[in-house]
């Protein structure tokens, strides 16, 4: 299926088909991210420990498909489910970013034109986690994403 001209611009996230949908992800990796709470201030905190689906070399869920059924815990993105979580989404996320009503950054494919923009922008994830598998819970504050 062919996606509609700059479609991000004028076409409701609801409306949306599921390429187009899809397309709006900038394969940056950041959601598959594990976050931890401050109890304090309640503030999401990024780690570099990645869902143990997330491959760091290409920055992709190695099973996008069956990730719900083998990661139960796993968020899939929905139209209908993005109001309740985007707060958690990275800040740079499309579907956060559209859905807040703010604009594409130039660094996100869509807009360049160019998949690699993601990582010359330093948004990128690739090469940069480590997996939960390898991870026990208690030292995922040892790996801390320093944005």
């Amino acid at each position: 299926m062919t996606l509609r001209s700059e479609f991000w611009h004028n076409v409701p996230l609801s409306d949306m088909t599921a390429p187009e949908w899809e397309a709006l992800c900038d394969g940056c990796g950041r959601c598959c991210l594990n976050k931890l709470e401050d109890i304090d201030t309640e503030e999401l905190i990024f780690t570099r420990v990645a869902c143990r689906l997330f491959d760091d070399s290409t920055c992709r869920c190695a099973s996008y498909a069956n990730r719900k059924s083998l990661v139960p815990e796993c968020v899939v993105l929905t139209p209908e489910n993005l109001p309740e979580i985007a707060y958690w989404m990275p800040e740079t996320c499309a579907y956060r970013l559209l859905h807040e009503g703010h604009k594409l950054p130039l660094w996100h494919p869509l807009v360049s034109g160019d998949p690699n923009t993601v990582r010359q922008a330093g948004v990128s994830m690739q090469d940069q986690t480590v997996s939960e598998s390898v991870v026990p819970l208690d030292d995922w504050e040892d790996y801390l994403l320093d944005d």
